[in-house]
């Protein structure tokens, strides 16, 4: 019998596993995963957000995102932005899209709760 192709939920389910083992790798704070999967205006499936203290931290998050995905899933971003500055860089994966904040500019665009509608989980440091 042949094999199911995985849903695009699972792949990108995947893909959220890898990038929160990354942020977690670099001391990420709070990380949060925004399913958008059942939202109509969604571009993706899915955002994961957190916020270093630092520009360096800040920094070491996406280094440590974009290698980990890269190791553990063989994927690379269509597009990545903020690297200049660093207080807001995302990574777009195209299913699952990365928002890596400095702490301040985080609470400024509040995105958890632009998307409020999204089911938001909470991803709690090992």
């Amino acid at each position: 019998m042949p094999r199911k192709k995985p849903e695009p939920r699972s792949e990108s389910k995947l893909l959220t596993e890898a990038i929160l083992k990354g942020m977690l790798d670099k001391k990420a704070n709070d990380p949060v995963v925004l399913d958008l999967s059942k939202l109509d205006q969604a571009v993706c499936n899915a955002f994961v957000i957190c916020d270093g203290t630092s520009r360096t931290q800040v920094e070491a998050i996406a280094d440590a995102v974009l290698s980990k995905v890269k190791k553990e899933r063989g994927e690379s971003p269509w597009n990545k932005e903020g690297f200049e500055n660093a207080e807001w860089i995302l990574i777009d994966y195209a299913d699952v899209v990365v928002h890596i904040f400095q702490d301040t500019r985080r609470s400024f665009y509040n995105l958890e709760n632009l998307w409020g509608d999204a089911e938001m989980s909470r991803i709690e440091s090992p």
